[in-house]
């Protein structure tokens, strides 16, 4: 793709601050760097999120984030944990539509980081609960 400034730092016409390279993936220090070692890990091939992916592509993809989680962590041993956050169209947050999965150290609970998980449990019968994995399911099985 000519215009994804992924595919552009992917080429090498864009520098970077790379971490890992192979035939499949290609792994970068985020400018933003939301906490010190903060990467990105991107496929080579583009693909603008999860719902584009094949099979083989995203076993080869995500096979990698463990190489890469391991050696962000040997890098910085004070790490405390590390958050694996893939988000996929505008409304989830994705600014590059270039999937890519960032890996984010954790350093100690005021980290200039967040997520929240609300808790709507009482929102859904066990009947809804059964009725929302039955859809999920069949559009699985097919």
């Amino acid at each position: 793709m000519t215009d994804c400034i992924f595919c552009k730092i992917v080429d090498q016409e864009i520098p970077s601050y790379k971490v890992y390279e192979d035939d499949k993936v290609y792994a970068f220090l985020d400018i933003t760097q939301v906490t010190k070692g903060h990467t990105l890990l991107v496929p080579k091939e583009h693909v603008t999120d999860i719902f584009e992916y094949e099979p083989t592509l995203a076993g080869e993809v995500f096979a990698r984030v463990p190489k890469v989680a391991r050696a962000i962590e040997k890098a910085f041993p004070e790490m405390q944990g590390l958050n694996i956050i893939n988000n996929n169209k505008e409304l989830a947050y994705q600014s590059v539509f270039h999937s890519h999965i960032h890996l984010i150290p954790r350093y100690g609970k005021s980290d200039d980081f967040s997520i929240h998980f609300g808790n709507n449990q009482a929102m859904y019968s066990s009947e809804e609960m059964q009725e929302i994995a039955k859809k999920i399911k069949r559009q699985v099985e097919k």
